[in-house]
C-alpha cells in the first residue's frame, strides 16, 4: 500500500500535472493512515501480525525481480545489437533469398537492429520482401489517437525494404484490438510515411533547383551591371533587373517541375507501394524472439538464482504481446535467443 501511495503521488506530479500541494497532501493522508496500519501490524507479529508483512514482502520482491531481470536483458540486447554497416555488406538480398510477405520483428530497441533478426537470418533460408521492426512503447499520456499511433522511418536504403515502426500506447489504451486491424492501421500508416518521404524528397530537390536558378540570376545580373558600367549606356535599369529576377525566383518556387512533384507518377513510388500490397496480399508473419536469460558463469551466486530460476519462473508465466491481439498460431515463428546478462 505504502508503495502504491508513492506511485500515484508521482503520476500525479509528472502525468496529471496536478498542483503541487494537492499532490502532497494526498500522501499525507494515505500514507498516515498505512503508518498507523503498520505500526498496529507491527505490533501484533507474535499474534498473526506477520501474515500481511510476508505478503507484502513478497509481492515486493516479486516486482523487483520483474525490473532487475527486465533491465538486464534490455541492457544485453542494445549490446548486442547488429550493425547497420554488418546489413549493409549483405545488400538487399539479406544473403539469402526474398519472398512475398511482411515480417514484423517485435523487439524493445527504439535505434539499431536486434540481435534476434542476426539469428533470423541464419537460421532461415528465405526471409520476408518487407521487413518492419516493431517497438511497443507506452507513453506518458491518458491515449494515443489512431492517426498518432505509429512512427516509421526506413532501415538502410530504399531497395532493403526494411523500417522501424515504434507503436505508441497511452497508459489508458487497452491493446485488445484484432491483428487484422493492427495490420490494416500499420500498413496504411506505412503508405503515408512513403508518400511523405516522396513529398519531401520532392520539396528538397525543387529548392535545390531554385537556389540554382537564384545563383544564375545574380551571376547574371552582375555580368549586366559590369557590361553596362563599361559602356556607360543604361541598357537596362536597376529596378527592372531587380523585378525580372524576383518574378523569377517567385515563379521558380511557386512551380515545381512536374517530374519532381510526388504524384502517383513518381515511378519510385509506385514501385514500393506495389511491392507493399503485394507483400500485404502475401500475408502477415509476426516474428517472435523465444528469450533464455541466463546469468553469466562469473556471475555471483546471488543473481544466478534470480536471473537463472525465479526470473526465468516469471518470463515463462507471463502473457506475451500476440496473445493480446489474438494473433493466430499459424502466423507465428519464434526465433530462440540466449542472452547472457
Amino acid at each position: 500500500m505504502m508503495v502504491s501511495t508513492a506511485l500515484v503521488t508521482l503520476v500525479m506530479l509528472l502525468i496529471w500535472k496536478t498542483n503541487i500541494f494537492l499532490a502532497l497532501s494526498f500522501p499525507a493522508i494515505f500514507g498516515t493512515i498505512e503508518l498507523i496500519y503498520l505500526s498496529a501490524v507491527l505490533t501484533k507479529v507474535q499474534e498473526g501480525g506477520w501474515l500481511p508483512l510476508a505478503f507484502a514482502s513478497f509481492f515486493l520482491l516479486v516486482m523487483y525481480i520483474w525490473n532487475y531481470g527486465s533491465v538486464l536483458k534490455y541492457c544485453s540486447e542494445v549490446r548486442e545489437k547488429i550493425s547497420m554497416d554488418f546489413i549493409t555488406e549483405l545488400g538487399s538480398s539479406l544473403g539469402t533469398a526474398r519472398v512475398p510477405g511482411i515480417g514484423l520483428v517485435y523487439n524493445e530497441l527504439v535505434q539499431g537492429i536486434p540481435s534476434m533478426f542476426g539469428q533470423l537470418l541464419i537460421t532461415l533460408p528465405a526471409v520476408h520482401s518487407v521487413i518492419v521492426f516493431v517497438c511497443i512503447k507506452y507513453v506518458p499520456v491518458p491515449v494515443v489517437p489512431v492517426s498518432e499511433r505509429f512512427l516509421f522511418r526506413r532501415v538502410c536504403g530504399k531497395d532493403f525494404h526494411m523500417f522501424r515502426c515504434v507503436a505508441r500506447y497511452g497508459y489508458k489504451d487497452v491493446r485488445k484490438e484484432d491483428h487484422h486491424i493492427f495490420e490494416q492501421l500499420l500498413i496504411e500508416s506505412l503508405e503515408k510515411f512513403l508518400r511523405r518521404e516522396a513529398r519531401e524528397l520532392a520539396l528538397e530537390m525543387s529548392s535545390d533547383e531554385t537556389d540554382f536558378d537564384r545563383e544564375s540570376v545574380v551571376s547574371g545580373d552582375s555580368a549586366i551591371q559590369s557590361y553596362v558600367s563599361e559602356l556607360h549606356i543604361p541598357l537596362i535599369s536597376h529596378s527592372s533587373v531587380d523585378g525580372a529576377k524576383v518574378s523569377r525566383i517567385e515563379d521558380g518556387c511557386s512551380l515545381l517541375p512536374s517530374s519532381s512533384l510526388p504524384s502517383t507518377e513518381d515511378p519510385h513510388l509506385e514501385y514500393e507501394l506495389s511491392e507493399l500490397r503485394e507483400a500485404m496480399e502475401s500475408g502477415f508473419t509476426y516474428l517472435l524472439a523465444q528469450a533464455d536469460v541466463r546469468a553469466r558463469k562469473d556471475s555471483w551466486f546471488t543473481k544466478k538464482l534470480v536471473i537463472n530460476y525465479f526470473y526465468s519462473f516469471l518470463r515463462r508465466n507471463c502473457r506475451a504481446g500476440p496473445a493480446n491481439m489474438s494473433v493466430p498460431h499459424m502466423n507465428i515463428i519464434r526465433v530462440g535467443m540466449t542472452y547472457m546478462v
